[in-house]
C-alpha cells in the first residue's frame, strides 16, 4: 500500500510557493467553501476496510473511517484519534490496551463503541481477504472490550503493533452495517473520519463532504473531489486543462522532471520519500524462478541506473535495498551481492541449475500503474539481452492484476510499495515474511527469526541489525529485487495551500489540510 521508517522519513521541502501577501491568509469570497478536485491515478479496491491493502483504497480510508490512532505530518510516533490514550501494559509487549472516546458517533447517529472497535479488528482477521490486510495483525490473538476500554492480546512482543492500528487496517467501522463474515457491497461508507462520502462512481471520481460530528487529532476541511485517471498521461491533460487543482500520484515521469518551480501559477512540493518498487519473483515449485540460482541470476542482468533514466527521467532514485534510504535499518545489500550487470556470471548459474536457456517466464504489471508498461519493457530488454532469459510480458486491469499476484497466478510482476507506518517493519513482514502480502510463497525460517526479534524492541534503533540480516538473507535467496525509490510529488493550483501536508510517508492521505488561499 502504502511510504515510512524510523527516522520515518519525509519532510517535505517547498520548491515553489507563490503569492505570501497577508491577503492570503483567509479565503478569497470566490473560492470559501468551494469544492478543492484533487486528481491521481492510483485505484479504489474497496470501500470495505477488510478488502483492500492499497494506496488508493487507504488514501480514502484516511479521510472516511478514523483509527484508535493516527500520524501528525511528519509524525514518527502514532497519536490518539478515535482513543482518548492508548499504551502497553507496563513492562510488556503483549497487552495493549486503548481508551476509547465517548463523543463519537456514526452516520447513522449510533454511538461508537468497544464492541465496533472490537467488531473492526476481529472482521478483517475472519474474512481475511487475498487482498486485505488481514497479515498486518498476524499477532493479534485477542480483542476485548468492556464500555469504552479496548484491549488487545497479542501472541508475541509486538512493539510496531501500535503502527498497525493507526493504519488503514485498523479502521472502525459500524457493526451493524457492516457483515461479519464478508465484505460490504455498495457505494456507501459508514465511518466517523474528517469526511462523509457522499458520492463515489467507481474509476471515476469520490465527493466527500466535512464531517460535522467528527472528533479526533484532526480537523475538517473543504469539500474535496478525489477524481481518478486510468493513466499519468490522463492525469497530466486534467492538471494542464484545469479540471483538478491539484495533481499526485504519478504524472508521468518527463513531466515531473520538467515541473518548473517558479511558474506563478502553480506550487510545486516535492519531499524525501520512501514509496519503494520491487520485482517479485514467484517461488512456488514448478514456476520457473523456482529455482534460487534463476532468480540470482537475474539479480546480475538488472540496471537499476538505466532504469531509473530512461523510463523515470531521474525522478527515482535506484535502490539496493529491501527498506529505502533514511529509514533505520537500510544497506546496500543487493548492491554489495551483485555490484555491475555481469552476464557471464549470470549464464554460469542458469548451468549449475540445469534449467533451459532462454528461461520463459510471464511477467505481469498493473495497466495505468505510472510508467508500469514502460517499466515492464525496459526489463524485458534488459533481461533479454543476455540471451538468457525469454519474457512475456502482460498487462492487467489493476483489480485483476492484485488478484493474480495475490493468487500466485504470476511468474514475476513488479508492485509499488506506500509504506503502511513509519517503521522499518512494513517492508519486512509484508514483502518477504511468510505469508506475506505479496504472496510469492517464499518462506526462510531465517527471514521469519529476524521479523519476529525486531518486533521486541520498544527501542526501535534497537532493531536495525536484525533489518541489515534480514536483508543480507534476501539478497542471498532473491525472493525479489528492488528496483528503485521515489520522492513525494505534489501540484496544486497557487490558490491552494498544505499539499506539503498532504502525503508525507506515514501513510495518511490528509485531504483536510487542502485549503483555498
Amino acid at each position: 500500500m502504502r511510504s515510512v521508517r524510523m527516522r520515518i522519513l519525509v519532510t517535505l521541502l517547498v520548491l515553489a510557493v507563490v503569492g505570501v501577501g497577508g491577503w492570503q491568509l483567509l479565503p478569497s469570497q470566490d473560492s470559501a467553501g468551494a469544492t478543492i478536485t484533487v486528481g491521481t491515478t492510483d485505484t479504489v479496491t474497496s470501500l470495505d476496510p477488510a478488502g483492500a491493502y492499497d494506496a488508493g483504497s487507504w488514501a480514502l480510508f484516511s479521510n472516511v473511517f478514523q483509527s484508535l490512532l493516527t500520524y501528525e505530518p511528519g509524525g514518527v510516533s502514532p497519536v490518539p484519534d478515535a482513543a482518548e490514550n492508548c499504551s502497553f501494559a507496563k513492562g510488556s509487549l503483549v497487552t495493549y490496551t486503548c481508551e476509547l472516546r465517548d463523543d463519537l458517533t456514526f452516520d447513522s447517529g449510533s454511538k461508537v463503541t468497544a464492541e465496533d472497535v472490537k467488531y473492526s479488528f476481529d472482521r478483517v482477521r475472519k474474512i481475511n481477504s487475498d487482498v486485505g490486510p488481514a497479515s498486518l495483525f498476524s499477532t493479534l490473538k485477542s480483542v476485548d472490550a468492556d464500555n469504552l476500554t479496548v484491549t488487545f492480546h497479542l501472541s508475541s512482543p509486538d512493539a510496531t503493533f501500535p503502527f498497525k492500528v493507526a493504519t488503514g487496517a485498523g479502521s472502525i467501522v459500524d457493526h451493524t452495517r457492516y457483515p461479519a463474515d464478508g465484505l460490504r457491497v455498495g457505494s456507501s461508507v459508514d465511518g466517523t473520519g474528517p469526511y462523509r462520502l457522499t458520492g463515489y462512481t467507481k474509476g471515476k471520481k469520490v465527493e466527500l463532504a466535512p464531517n460535522s460530528h467528527y472528533r479526533g487529532a484532526v480537523s475538517t476541511g473543504a469539500p474535496v473531489e478525489l477524481r481518478y485517471y486510468a493513466d499519468p498521461e490522463a492525469l497530466e491533460k486534467a492538471w494542464k486543462a484545469k479540471k483538478v487543482t491539484a495533481a499526485t500520484r504519478q504524472l508521468p515521469p518527463a513531466t515531473l522532471a520538467a515541473l518548473d518551480t517558479s511558474d506563478p501559477g502553480q506550487r510545486v512540493y516535492e519531499g524525501d520519500g520512501s514509496e519503494t518498487r520491487n520485482l517479485y519473483f514467484g517461488t512456488r515449485s514448478g514456476s520457473p524462478l523456482h529455482e534460487t540460482d534463476v532468480r540470482k541470476a537475474m539479480a546480475w542482468l538488472i540496471d537499476r541506473e538505466e532504469l531509473a533514466a530512461s523510463v523515470y527521467d531521474g525522478t527515482v532514485e535506484p535502490l539496493y535495498s529491501l527498506i529505502p534510504t533514511g529509514i533505520t535499518g537500510h544497506t546496500t545489500s543487493f548492491f554489495d551481492s551483485y555490484p555491475d550487470r555481469d552476464a557471464a556470471k549470470a549464464r554460469k548459474l542458469l548451468e549449475a541449475a540445469g534449467v533451459g536457456i532462454p528461461v520463459k517466464f510471464t511477467y505481469g504489471y498493473g495497466l495505468g500503474s505510472g510508467a508500469a508498461a514502460a517499466e515492464a519493457a525496459e526489463l524485458k530488454r534488459q533481461l533479454e539481452a543476455s540471451g538468457l532469459f525469454e519474457v512475456d510480458v502482460k498487462g492487467y486491469e489493476w483489480t485483476d492484476f492484485q488478484k493474480r499476484w495475490a493468487t500466485g497466478k504470476l511468474d514475476a510482476y513488479a508492485v509499488g510499495w506506500v509504506a503502511d507506518y513509519p517503521d522499518p517493519d512494513t517492508f519486512a513482514g509484508p514483502l518477504v515474511g511468510t505469508d506475506s502480502t505479496m504472496n510469492t510463497s517464499y518462506s526462510s525460517k531465517a527471514v521469519d527469526k529476524y521479523i519476529v526479534a525486531s518486533r521486541q524492541y520498544a527501542d526501535r534503533s534497537r532493531a536495525a541489525s536484525d533489518f541489515r540480516d534480514l536483508q543480507r538473507v534476501v539478497a542471498d535467496e532473491v525472493p525479489v529485487v528492488p528496483l528503485w525509490q521515489r520522492k513525494e510529488y505534489v501540484v496544486t493550483s497557487a490558490d491552494i495551500g498544505g499539499g506539503q501536508f498532504l502525503a508525507d510517508g506515514n501513510g495518511v492521505f490528509r485531504l483536510w489540510k487542502l485549503d483555498w488561499i
